[in-house]
């Protein structure tokens, strides 16, 4: 990247720095376009009145220069700069202050209304209520089985799955809740509270957001919105200015959600091309990728769901598909296959203790920074997970909705984990490698170290920063 930047400079006679600036001035102002155009056909697909399209679009045109306007200017001018600097360190100054409050007076609620939200949609899905179908009784799925899961699957759990696979076993391992670490006891620990943060209490939180705006959208003929699951509540107000605050709340909740994603995917793939291609690991690098990463993301909503989103989700499956084969064989087979049964067995035989455990005994601040935060994590996504797999689900009954959206997916992710991270603990048990090292150094690093103790290291490598 460096080189790059030199020879632009040789070129055109300006100093690096400067150079930086403008390449970093053109993302900002494209990834802020791009997201414009993203957003505005999004509010004409599910708009229909053209007052209100005119209001939206009129809103989002104002906003969107006023926020370039601030972000590129933070970028040239001093006073920007040290306005940006003084909202950064306010909003930062400010989370850490709300973090330990919340977390200390209301962790214990995350953790009911969690284990809440999962009871409820299986009771939706094991009584009557199960036997409605989204769209109406003579609706029928958009989707093919197999499409559906995959869009299912790569919606709901995308990079997190990539850059946790590794890091989070081997951190508990290390560090678990309770008892000593690096023990065969802490491994057995290490497994079960990774199942926990990416299982069924993770989809179960989809799966009601998704429940409840598909039925309102297809059922009920309201538009795809979060304002429109209150309709039972206020009624017509979900038109006015309280359902519209209702859905900018869904939004900046969604923004939260997208930033950790984002954030842990463009620091996996950024240290994985620093680890590949001795790219430096550095904010320009990282900005690049945000912005392909928005570019590859507006292609497919520009392509639409059919040719978009199923197409992309239906790659990603097979790639993923041929790169857990590839770490089920190359790696310790028999163990991973072990592995899995006992995980699940384990996770499956301490569900209700590992569901309902708030740590009040230990007094400790362990769960603060995982389950508390995993919890959070995906209740702010769900607002664009529970849309997406609502909008690819009429036709089927909400009791096939519920157990698919629930036990696919987790079934899957519980045999991936399995696979990276089984085979990242095994390595640790067996001292062949030292990968809790490398967690702690980086944890964005940890699926490459992995690799490289196997064949073809830099190629799975390559597939890995890919996906």
């Amino acid at each position: 990247m460096n080189k790059v930047f030199e020879f632009w400079a040789a070129s055109t006679g300006l100093p690096h720095e400067k150079l930086s600036k403008i390449l970093l001035s053109l993302v900002i102002i494209l990834v802020l376009y791009l997201v414009k155009i993203v957003l505005l056909r999004i509010v004409w697909r599910q708009t229909k009145n053209v007052k209100t399209r005119y209001q939206w679009k009129r809103t989002i045109s104002f906003i969107f220069p006023f926020l370039g306007l601030i972000l590129v200017g933070s970028v040239w001018l001093q006073a920007f700069r040290q306005f940006g600097a003084f909202l950064g360190l306010f909003s930062a100054g400010l989370a850490i202050a709300l973090k330990d409050p919340l977390t200390n007076l209301a962790g214990w609620f995350f953790i009911l209304a969690v284990n809440f939200f999962l009871i409820y949609v299986l009771v939706m899905a094991m009584t009557r209520f199960g036997n409605i179908r989204l769209g109406g009784r003579s609706a029928k799925p958009e989707f093919s089985t197999s499409a559906w899961f995959a869009m299912l699957f790569s919606a709901g759990m995308g990079i997190g799955i990539l850059f946790w696979s590794v890091g989070e076993p081997i951190l508990h391992y290390v560090n678990p809740p309770f008892g000593s670490g690096g023990t065969a006891e802490s491994a057995e620990i290490a497994m079960r509270t990774t199942f926990l943060h990416w299982g069924l209490h993770a989809w179960g939180i989809y799966a009601l957001v998704g429940m409840a705006l598909a039925f309102f959208t297809f059922n009920k003929k309201l538009p795809l919105t979060i304002s429109s699951v209150f309709y039972p509540l206020i009624g017509n107000r979900i038109n006015g200015g309280l359902g519209k605050s209702i859905n900018v709340l869904a939004v900046v909740a969604t923004l939260f959600g997208l930033a950790t994603s984002l954030g842990l995917g463009v620091q996996q793939v950024s240290a994985g091309l620093n680890h590949l291609l001795d790219i430096p690991d550095t904010v320009s690098t990282q900005v690049l990728l945000i912005g392909g990463s928005i570019l590859a993301a507006t292609a497919s909503v520009g392509a639409g769901l059919r040719k978009g989103g199923k197409r992309l989700s239906q790659l990603n499956i097979i790639i993923c598909s041929f790169f857990l084969l590839f770490m089920l064989i190359n790696g310790a087979t028999l163990f991973i296959f072990g592995a899995f049964v006992q995980n699940l067995g384990g996770y499956l035989d301490n569900f209700f203790a590992l569901s309902f455990w708030t740590e009040t005994y230990l007094q400790s601040d362990w769960q603060k920074g995982w389950t508390v935060f995993y919890w959070a994590w995906w209740i702010s996504w769900s607002p664009f997970v529970g849309m997406f797999i609502a909008r690819i689900s009429r036709g089927r009954t909400l009791r096939e909705f519920i157990l698919g959206v629930l036990i696919v997916p987790t079934i899957i992710t519980f045999l991936w984990l399995s696979a990276f991270g089984g085979s990242a603990i095994f390595l640790e048990l067996n001292a062949i490698a030292d990968i809790s090292v490398a967690v702690s150094d980086n944890v964005a690093t940890s699926l490459y170290r992995l690799l490289e103790q196997f064949p073809l290291g830099s190629l799975t490598s390559i597939v890995g920063v890919l996906l």
